[in-house]
């Protein structure tokens, strides 16, 4: 009889993810954008595989593009045949660090003072860890789950998963074959709104991408004569005007419901406007929400010239576009607008934006794993500020969802974890979170 799952003692689980986030952390698996140089996706999809085999799994360790850009895909049958499959995905890669700017090894995955610190303690081998820990606990007990489980740990996440989810999507559909929901990172982290209530943030929407490369062409010339005509000059204008522009506040269905679930626990009123009283109310995470109620545009890279003689002549600039769901189209007509004729624009990298109602069975799961391990916690909907997974699989018609789910001391700026210096994340966090995923899985 397989046991009742909620009520399993988890103590090796808790203390096997512990392990394996550490144990990932130390595999470097830096994705820089250039597949010559991304090797450790590897090493992590073999140190998965390997961990899945030692309890009895029999998982794929999959390549994509290249040998050094590798997944691993897993099917675990459910109790019901009939329902549809829920797919657990995670990305194995993580930006860069440098070493030099932390105050720890950033692929040593210390302990210290409770907290595991590294790149990818927060994004996201820590939910790589909760999974593989909780798949590794059914296998011990015999576990079956409700529904068949689809699980896939990606490549190339943080670059647009063209490597990864979407050539999954494209190259192997049967690894999404009968699922209809999925389960992914950036959710169900808490945020202490009073002593007796935690909100568990869970991501029900996530903005769009539009990555932009601006380039402005002039005359080419020696730098010590006079030039009207100036690339470089030219573009700097274009830049601080892109820079420096304030789209409107907008709220789309979960930026609403959040707002007011906020101002119902803070019995206030909440102008989405008033930056400095959102500031008051969320703290850090007001960078967070707020980046979730306009359109943004940042620049962050630049290149012209190769001498300082020389004015050239052509120079080019990257923006950081992100758009709401329903509002993409706006975005990129004012940034038009203020390119005027200075610049012309293409796309580096595109993808659509996501959301989805916050309601049905699934939600209701997560709400009540969290109550059940936290009393005063409260699941409420928010959007993600950034890009996940999510968007390739939504392509297939999955609804998807933000659920990783992490218990966080009032104090951590959780927001500022994520591609920061000092990544980190409390280790019981990473316990509470192998209990909730237990008794979520459990039932649903």
């Amino acid at each position: 009889m397989t046991p009742e799952i909620g009520l399993t003692p988890l103590a090796q689980a808790e203390d096997d993810a512990v392990t394996l986030l550490r144990d990932m952390i130390r595999i470097d698996s830096t994705n820089t954008g250039h597949a010559d140089d991304t090797v450790g996706e590897a090493g992590v999809a073999e140190y998965v595989e390997a961990a899945l085999q030692e309890v009895g799994y029999e998982p794929e360790r999959f390549e994509t593009t290249a040998a050094n850009r590798q997944g691993v895909y897993l099917r675990i049958p459910g109790a019901d045949p009939e329902r549809g499959a829920l797919l657990l995905h995670g990305h194995l890669d993580v930006v860069a660090a440098f070493a030099e700017d932390w105050q720890v090894p950033p692929f040593g995955g210390e302990l210290s003072d409770g907290l595991i610190w590294g790149r990818g303690a927060v994004d996201m081998k820590d939910m790589d860890a909760m999974l593989l820990a909780t798949l590794r606990h059914w296998a011990r007990t015999d576990h079956v789950p409700p529904r068949e489980i689809v699980v896939i740990f990606t490549p190339d996440e943080e670059a647009g998963g063209y490597h990864g989810a979407h050539w999954i999507v494209d190259n192997r559909p049967d690894m999404l074959h009968n699922v209809t929901e999925a389960v992914g990172e950036v959710g169900g982290f808490s945020m202490t709104v009073r002593d007796d209530l935690r909100f568990y943030l869970i991501q029900t929407a996530e903005k769009g991408i539009a990555w932009l490369n601006l380039r402005a062409e002039g005359q080419a010339g020696h730098g010590s004569m006079l030039n009207d005509a100036n690339a470089v000059t030219q573009l700097a204008k274009v830049v601080s005007r892109v820079g420096d522009h304030k789209f409107p506040v907008t709220l789309t269905p979960t930026t609403s419901a959040f707002l007011a679930e906020l101002a119902e626990a803070l019995d206030t009123e909440i102008d989405p406007t008033d930056t400095e009283r959102l500031l008051e109310l969320l703290g850090p995470l007001a960078r967070v929400v707020g980046a979730t109620m306009q359109n943004s545009v940042n620049p962050s890279m630049l290149s012209a010239g190769y001498k300082v003689n020389v004015i050239p002549g052509h120079a080019e600039a990257f923006v950081d576009g992100r758009f709401l769901p329903g509002h993409e189209e706006e975005m990129i007509a004012e940034v038009d607008r203020l390119l005027a004729d200075d610049a012309v624009r293409e796309f580096v990298h595109h993808d659509v934006a996501l959301e989805t109602s916050f309601d049905g069975p699934t939600i209701a799961a997560m709400g009540r794993a969290i109550q059940a391990e936290d009393p005063i916690g409260k699941a409420v909907p928010y959007m993600l500020s950034g890009g996940t997974d999510a968007k390739a699989w939504s392509r297939k018609g999955i609804r998807c969802f933000g659920f990783a789910p992490l218990k966080l001391p009032p104090d951590l700026d959780f927001g500022a974890m994520f591609h920061g210096v000092d990544e980190r994340v409390p280790a019981d966090a990473i316990q509470f979170g192998v209990r909730v995923l237990n008794r979520f899985l459990a039932e649903v």
